[in-house]
């Protein structure tokens, strides 16, 4: 679910539901782009990746290793095998060494190392964005930097620019792998809430063990991080500059604000139908608005349905929701709302109402993942579940549907991808939770039940349910001896002897090794 997002055909919105796939160290999918991507032109031949003659310390460069734990979401009781990461960090000034959010992500323990001399020590997450894909972490010991010039930022990069990927030997010897920037363009960062803005790279880069977060050099500057890679097309996006530059100016304060939107779903303009249909008149271009979030910025600035956004500050909107940027051409006008702008931010939106010239002044507003029906990532949480006899309960996250894998969108039960795709339509109320019963462990109180998985839970002993907790206080209350669950889905109504599940709750807990039968904060 996006903040702004384009509505441009039917395969726009199937490759809204394409998967997106990070930098690993096994071979990741195509990257997917959005409909409005340009073709890859042919480029020069690049210059292979190559051991360079200067040194890591030249380049503000840090090993950063990282363990951790992931949530097992189809176990909520438990965490997965631990697992380790290696990257190479950009040394910032403050003290501080930039890396992807992937990397952090369920760590237990982060620590820097000196690529020059293998010198250690612990460091800690300070800020981390998972829309856009970037953590800061600080050394505990303050000096362990000292030495390291602090990397400027290259903002300047357009189409035609040669960019460098740094990574690192076992030995220590740094490698430049160069490449062309073909593309600058929105596209979905691994989150996929919004669009971003991104580079794209011809490059032929090798896997190195220390390849999770990998730096993209200009004339020694940073232009940006690694986002995804694919070795078959050799073609590398990459998180550029400018949004670096808007996350490092927000993390200077202390109330950390991420990103902002405005929330609401367009449609290009091009069809001259839908022009009329709207009422526009004069000049044509802008976008169709097709939805409104409620309760966001768009919505409490009076954005309505059927209006067409003709520009948004003094950058003229196309009828294929472009705008003419000063630095990298036409370009999708999200980039004026999550890049350009701050949450907080009073940003005049220059409209059409059935053909009748409008201004609204929208405040622009950050979506915090807790406050979707479903959240779009919820790492560095445990699950929250609830174990009644053998049936267990969960609220529906991404991360759930992600245990299916990098391509979720087909592999994960329809029904549920379904839900989590259109939430903002299904449950335009919000403040509320899609509660699913996942799994059903055998039992004596569960049987002839354990065909069952993945029913969207609706009512627990006739009440509503829009939360964890109202299954679990519901269930506590039994109706003539049972507690009955009602879904939306066959077989529609289950039965379970309240008696019989107390009786078994404490065998269930220890044949299945369940710390507790229920985790609801």
């Amino acid at each position: 679910m996006q903040f702004v997002r384009r509505l441009s055909s039917t395969a726009a919105v199937l490759a809204c539901l394409a998967g997106t796939t990070f930098a690993q160290p096994k071979p990741s999918p195509s990257p997917t782009g959005s409909p409005s991507q340009q073709a890859i032109a042919p480029v020069p031949p690049v210059v292979p990746g190559s051991v360079a003659a200067v040194q890591p310390k030249q380049l503000s460069l840090v090993r950063v290793n990282v363990t951790g734990q992931q949530y097992d979401y189809t176990r909520p009781w438990q965490k997965k095998a631990p697992f380790s990461k290696r990257a190479l960090g950009a040394v910032l000034p403050k003290g501080r060494v930039l890396v992807t959010a992937d990397l952090v992500a369920n760590q237990n323990y982060v620590e820097l190392e000196r690529a020059e001399t293998g010198d250690k020590t612990a460091a800690e997450v300070r800020v981390v964005d998972y829309e856009a894909n970037l953590a800061l972490v600080e050394p505990t010991d303050k000096k362990f930097l000292d030495g390291l010039a602090p990397l400027q930022l290259a903002l300047d990069t357009v189409v035609g620019d040669r960019v460098s990927a740094l990574q690192l030997e076992p030995t220590g010897a740094l490698v430049v792998t160069e490449g062309l920037v073909t593309t600058v363009q929105m596209m979905r960062y691994p989150a996929e809430i919004s669009q971003f803005l991104a580079y794209r790279i011809s490059m032929s880069m090798q896997y190195r063990d220390n390849s999770y977060t990998i730096p993209l050099a200009k004339n020694n500057k940073l232009a940006g991080l690694l986002l995804r890679y694919d070795p078959r097309s050799q073609v590398l996006d990459a998180i550029p500059a400018p949004i670096i530059a808007h996350f490092l100016k927000e993390a200077d304060d202390q109330n950390y604000r991420g990103f902002p939107s405005a929330g609401f779903s367009f449609f290009p303009t091009r069809d001259p139908q839908l022009r009329k249909l709207a009422g526009q008149t004069g000049k044509a271009g802008g976008v169709y608005v097709m939805s409104v979030e409620p309760n966001m910025a768009a919505a409490k600035a009076g954005l309505q349905v059927g209006d067409i956004v003709t520009a948004i500050g003094n950058n003229e909107i196309d009828a294929n929701g472009n705008y003419v940027d000063p630095m990298y051409g036409k370009l999708e006008f999200t980039n004026l709302i999550t890049s350009r702008a701050f949450a907080g931010d009073t940003v005049p939106f220059q409209i059409q109402r059935a053909g009748k010239p409008m201004q609204l002044n929208i405040v622009l507003e950050r979506r915090a993942a807790e406050d979707y029906v479903i959240p779009p990532y919820t790492p560095d949480k445990p699950p929250p579940y609830v174990v009644l006899g053998g049936l267990i309960f969960q609220e529906l996250s991404r991360q759930f549907l992600k245990e299916w894998g990098g391509n979720w969108q087909k592999d994960a039960p329809q029904r549920l991808v379904y839900l989590d795709r259109f939430q903002s339509e299904l449950f335009p109320d919000g403040n509320r939770r899609v509660v699913v019963m996942t799994q059903v462990l055998p039992a004596n109180s569960t049987l002839g039940y354990d065909e069952f998985a993945y029913l969207h839970v609706n009512k627990v002993n006739g009440r509503e349910v829009k939360s964890l907790r109202d299954v679990a206080e519901a269930a506590s209350q039994p109706i003539d001896g049972f507690i009955t669950i009602e879904s939306h889905e066959d077989p529609k109504q289950l039965a379970l002897d309240a008696a019989q599940i107390a009786q078994e709750a404490q065998s269930i807990q220890e044949n299945y090794g369940l710390p507790a039968l229920q985790r609801l904060d």
